[in-house]
């Protein structure tokens, strides 16, 4: 077969342009640090990235729900905090107020600061985070408890499921309270019961009476608190699993897509020599000819 001057000239710079073509993907990966910058340069690396990014972002959501869940539960926590304090105020003048020695006056002024921590207590009750209601199940943008001017509970929560959030996987933890469990009818009738005898001159036996009633109340707000630090825990203990799971996508991600920097820095240098080589070698396969001559 007979090689001619075009030929060589041709398969030069088909060589030279495939060198070219190389430098330039081994400078995209130093630039960007990654193995591929288009499907095309791998695809079966760009669809397992594809793959491990949707799960990277599947947690980086679980660990912005954590937050809005621990939102939830600290608050919810606080609330029922200030409760107790507010019905152990409550029990403190229901057991004055049962002694014989005070006179119906002094009953009276001990109703009438049951009256306002009864007051505060709704306050509690009507707890927002942002602008939902923590306390009235999922009917989270209707205030559950209702008082009227005279200070009479028209209204308690009507919420019937509690609010869940997803915190894995198909895995979703109640983030508040059952609406019946603490601050129902049954809470604040057990209150006005109080604040009538005391401000009707009830006998001392029918105010003692009450405390159970009161008993009853921080018992319900105790348990609700005992069941808010298990949720705090076991949110503490999946926070730390999915913190896990971040490292491990993060890490096969980066695995999968992640240039090797000395290397590509290697095989960079070891082109620029190729390349180099190549250009001399074709200087050399590009002889003068006739036209070099005609001067």
């Amino acid at each position: 077969m007979r090689v001619t001057q075009g030929m060589l000239s041709g398969n030069m710079l088909r060589n030279l342009s495939q060198s070219y073509s190389r430098l330039g993907k081994y400078q995209d990966q130093l630039a960007t640090g990654k193995k591929i910058n288009r499907p095309s340069d791998d695809p079966v690396v760009a669809m397992k990235g594809m793959f491990y990014r949707t799960n990277l972002t599947e947690v980086e959501q679980f660990k912005r729900n954590f937050s809005e869940a621990y939102n939830w539960v600290e608050n919810t926590d606080a609330a029922l905090d200030k409760a107790t304090e507010a019905l152990q105020r409550i029990r403190e003048l229901t057991v004055q107020a049962s002694n014989g020695t005070y006179e119906e006056s002094q009953r009276q002024a001990i109703g009438d600061e049951v009256a306002q921590l009864k007051e505060h207590l709704v306050t509690i009750a009507n707890t927002k985070v942002g602008d939902k209601y923590i306390f009235n199940g999922t009917n989270t943008l209707t205030q559950p408890v209702q008082i009227d001017s005279d200070g009479k509970i028209t209204g308690t929560p009507t919420g019937q499921q509690e609010v869940t959030i997803e915190l894995a996987k198909g895995i979703y933890l109640p983030v508040n309270l059952r609406p019946d469990q603490v601050f129902n009818q049954d809470f604040f009738d057990k209150i006005e019961k109080l604040q009538g005898n005391l401000e009707n001159g009830g006998s001392t036996t029918d105010i003692g009476q009450s405390l159970a009633d009161i008993d009853e109340n921080l018992k319900a707000i105790l348990s609700s608190r005992s069941e808010i630090g298990a949720r705090t825990n076991r949110l503490e203990m999946m926070e730390a699993r999915i913190d896990e799971q971040e490292v491990i996508a993060n890490r096969i991600l980066s695995d999968n897509e992640d240039a090797d920097i000395e290397r590509v820095i290697t095989d960079l240098k070891t082109q620029e020599s190729v390349h180099r080589a190549a250009l001399g070698v074709g200087s050399r396969i590009i002889q003068p000819t006739l036209m070099d001559f005609l001067r």
